[in-house]
């Protein structure tokens, strides 16, 4: 095999070894929403055609994201977040 064809394949079975993106996915461990195996891989949130790099939670259905604001915490130490509406896609790196 050359070169080429085992790279694609190399690249294909890292892709089919990716699991699904959910509909509503949280970067916080306490979470219902948190799957670990997601996270094992680089994923991209796209909002209102933009790329964000800030998100600690999304719902795609809702069409919302959760992003922190500032620096401010609440009383327990936890981020303080805000909830934008828009058009949502999640995608791999």
């Amino acid at each position: 095999m050359t070169e080429e064809t085992t790279t694609t394949t190399a690249t294909a079975a890292a892709t089919t070894e990716r699991p699904a993106l959910p509909d509503h996915l949280s970067t916080d461990e306490r979470s219902p929403h948190f799957v670990r195996a997601i996270f094992e891989h680089d994923v991209g949130i796209r909002f209102n055609d933009k790329e964000r790099f800030d998100v600690a939670e999304y719902c795609i259905s809702e069409g919302w994201i959760k992003v922190p604001v500032g620096n401010k915490v609440d009383r327990k130490g936890n981020p303080l977040m805000i909830k934008l509406k828009g058009k949502v896609e999640s995608f791999y790196k």
